[in-house]
């Protein structure tokens, strides 16, 4: 029988508990360890009027991508500025722009009808689709999208509409490719959108 001499216990005790750590925490990593893969769950069906009062549905899309941004005529800052940026970008992608359909879908259905809808799309561009739809078929999409919305009272008695501002291109399958954030520029966004087209 080999003994061990008693000036070694304590070291042999300390890398025992130091084994029995790195262990336990190599099992708490792969334990806790999340992998994801695939496409986010974003975007479906829907069933909208455009500016011109035509029922239009995601169907009518196919073949072509769409660029969409969710808001309202209403908005003072955010949403013209994130429609000139989706322009704009469109305009230097040149030729390969053309593949790409522009849409702006409200979530404020009261006030944006068809007619408010003409003339707003109209002031970015001709290729503009804008939709609307009663608040059934805006709050459908809305889920569809993960767009969060709620409108909010002015001291005034009006109102206005928080709201998500994302940029969502979906491929011409109707499914989703990529999103932007408000804050991309037309350049960044041109680049992108040439390399995924």
């Amino acid at each position: 029988m080999i003994r061990t001499p008693i000036a070694l216990v304590p070291y042999i005790a300390l890398a025992t508990v130091i084994f029995i750590a790195v262990l336990w925490q190599a099992g708490d990593q792969l334990t806790s360890r999340e992998v994801t893969s695939g496409t986010p769950d974003v975007g479906g069906p829907f069933a909208l009027t455009d500016q011109t009062g035509a029922q239009r549905s995601d169907a009518d899309f196919r073949g072509r991508y769409m660029l969409i941004y969710f808001g309202y005529t209403y908005c003072p800052d955010v949403c013209p500025l994130s429609l000139g940026v989706m322009n704009d970008a469109l305009d230097k992608m040149g030729p390969k722009g053309k593949a790409v359909t522009p849409i702006f879908i409200t979530v404020d259905p009261a006030r944006d009808t068809p007619a408010v809808l003409k003339t707003y799309v109209a002031a970015f561009g001709k290729n503009w689709i804008g939709l609307t739809g009663n608040a059934k078929a805006i709050e459908t999409v809305t889920k569809e999208y993960k767009v969060y919305y709620k409108r909010q009272p002015l001291k005034d008695g009006g109102y206005a509409m928080d709201h998500s501002s994302t940029i969502y291109l979906m491929g011409p399958d109707g499914r989703f490719v990529t999103h932007y954030d408000e804050s991309i520029g037309p350049d960044a966004l041109a680049e992108d959108l040439k390399k995924r087209i």
